[in-house]
């Protein structure tokens, strides 16, 4: 994760690091196999021909399955580059970290480390970042001067003084209106936001690859018995004086804790969206190997996911 060197490191240097040790790790383990992990086709029509179970059910051409009654998907000349773009929530609560590592380098990295994944395959990235509006678009290019320009602005950047909320649907209706060519995206945010955010996560999630990329900090799942403390909101500026102390106000942090983390979940899952998690004090790589190894298996065994309604399946077919 971050350096323990109290001088910050310049992107060159956070990059070189991370490629000499992360990026060779995971550009192994990605190797041959990241364009089946990172759904990159083409949008341009191919053909069409009878569904066969294992197909993709987003696929199907509705209109001419209802005219021959018999379920037909299309296919598409496969593109032979991939565009991702990353979805930067940089607001106040991003700046956030309870030890060495705050939640902005966290992201930072992430985002240096999977764009330079893509770009050494010849792939195009871009961004869109969002403080308390989306107020730097970086179109998608190639080369690992791309991936520099994105960790600069990121690193750059002034931590966000206006004492405003986050709202995480702006950055997403931003995203739908830039982003036009079908895309893999990384949604790279802590997503403590104003609600109304699922709906267009899952409308993007319709067209694009969506990936959402979930930080958070241990602190902000568990208090720990700290005796008086003072707790700021760091959106909004609002200061509450607590004692950590009292058993019951702890338990009570946890519950309501534990009630965002579910419904945070069950935003994504509604969304259609898997979410990868990182942690202020987790490994960034064992956790990104961890979610290519989930989705692996889910593609393994999508089979049995993928398959039709029964009353839409062709006849003799598995159900």
């Amino acid at each position: 994760m971050a350096s323990p060197s109290h001088k910050p490191q310049t992107p060159e240097q956070v990059l070189r690091r991370l490629e000499w040790t992360a990026l060779r790790r995971l550009d192994g383990l990605l190797h041959g196999d990241y364009r089946t992990l990172w759904r990159g086709a083409g949008l341009d029509l191919a053909d069409l021909r009878e569904y066969q179970l294992h197909d993709d059910v987003r696929h199907i051409d509705w209109n001419v399955t209802a005219r021959l009654q018999h379920p037909y998907v299309r296919q598409y000349h496969e593109d032979r580059d991939l565009t991702a773009w990353f979805l930067l929530d940089l607001s106040g609560s991003i700046d956030f970290g309870s030890r060495e590592t705050a939640k902005r380098t966290v992201s930072s990295e992430f985002v240096a480390l999977l764009a330079r994944v893509l770009t050494r395959h010849g792939n195009r990235v871009g961004a869109l970042m969002y403080g308390t509006e989306v107020d730097t678009v970086l179109p998608a290019r190639g080369g690992r001067g791309q991936v520099l320009q994105i960790l600069h602005r990121m690193t750059t950047r002034p931590i966000a003084s206006q004492r405003k909320g986050t709202d995480l649907a702006v950055l997403l209706h931003g995203a739908a209106e830039t982003i036009r060519r079908r895309s893999l995206i990384f949604v790279v945010s802590d997503f403590i936001s104003t609600p109304g955010w699922a709906d267009p996560l899952g409308r993007l999630a319709q067209r694009h690859e969506v990936v959402a990329v979930r930080l958070f900090d241990p602190l902000e799942l568990q208090l720990p018995d700290l005796g008086l403390v003072v707790i700021e909101d760091a959106e909004t500026g609002e200061q509450l004086f607590v004692d950590t102390h009292d058993v019951a106000f702890r338990r009570r942090f946890e519950q309501q804790a534990a009630a965002r983390e579910a419904a945070l979940r069950e935003a994504f899952a509604r969304a259609g969206v898997d979410a990868l998690e990182l942690s202020t004090d987790g490994e960034l790589v064992e956790a990104i190997v961890r979610f290519v190894e989930m989705r692996r298996l889910r593609q393994r065994t999508s089979g049995a996911a993928a398959r039709l309604p029964s009353h839409l399946a062709p006849a003799g077919a598995a159900r």
